[in-house]
């Protein structure tokens, strides 16, 4: 992907930023607490103020700010790009090391934590949205998070989208036929006015057999769990009382 590779590439420039103060410095005190900015970061965006309807109540500090982000996301209609900016900054923390530990770092200043993180968000050539979200987060101490911010917004996105997300769980890729027949079939079940977005998931534990879990449903069709039921059940004395 292009802009991750913007984002591989503005790496260095990062670790120059990270040298370039004193990391002995002491830590900022945190800008802002995360209630408020759930109730302010939209507004300091600049853009005109109109009523938003968060589509889901998300709670906790990941939820505060996902639900912000998103606010300002829908006001300047930016929601999809800010989104997939998300996931890229997501992606090159697990692929670089440097960088996962920069961002869980508690004893970089403030200053640095900004800095360079304006660094990679303009040579990753992010909107203004997402830069000036990244930059709250770095003075706020709260880059650590930004996995499970991600992970609320994309919740976020797909319910303004109208998605269901269906995670099915396999021991190998599932054929596109297959795949197919299975999404037709959780859209039966979901019914019209819901897309259901697949996503699969490989885990060879279990055995065989497939798992679908969508909305607060869990289908558990592995091998593994026939096994284990199968096992109880034998395990089960036998009622001789009948015979």
């Amino acid at each position: 992907m292009a802009m991750a590779g913007r984002i591989r590439s503005s790496l260095p420039l990062f670790t120059k930023a990270l040298r370039s103060d004193s990391l002995s410095a002491h830590r900022s005190a945190l800008a802002l607490t995360d209630s408020q900015f759930s109730r302010n970061y939209a507004a300091a965006t600049g853009q005109k103020e109109e009523r938003v309807k968060v589509p889901l109540a998300l709670f906790g500090g990941s939820g505060n700010y996902a639900s912000a982000l998103y606010i300002a996301a829908v006001r300047t209609n930016s929601v999809d790009k800010v989104e997939t900016e998300l996931l890229d900054l997501v992606e090159a923390i697990k692929r670089s090391p440097t960088f996962a530990q920069f961002t869980r770092d508690h004893s970089v200043p403030a200053k640095t934590r900004v800095k360079a993180i304006q660094e990679i968000a303009g040579g990753a050539k992010f909107s203004e949205i997402t830069k000036n979200f990244l930059v709250v987060l770095a003075e706020n101490g709260r880059l650590r998070n930004i996995d499970s911010i991600a992970k609320r917004f994309g919740d976020l996105t797909m319910a303004y989208k109208g998605e269901v997300k269906a995670i099915v769980t396999t021991v190998i890729a599932l054929p596109p036929e297959e795949e197919k027949e299975l999404k037709e079939t959780l859209q039966d079940i979901i019914g019209r006015g819901k897309k259901v977005k697949v996503e699969q998931k490989i885990d060879p534990s279990i055995l065989g057999g497939l798992v679908v879990e969508f909305g607060q449903k869990v289908f558990d069709m592995s091998i593994k769990t026939r096994a284990r039921q199968m096992e109880r059940f034998l395990r089960e004395p036998a009622n001789l009382g009948n015979l």
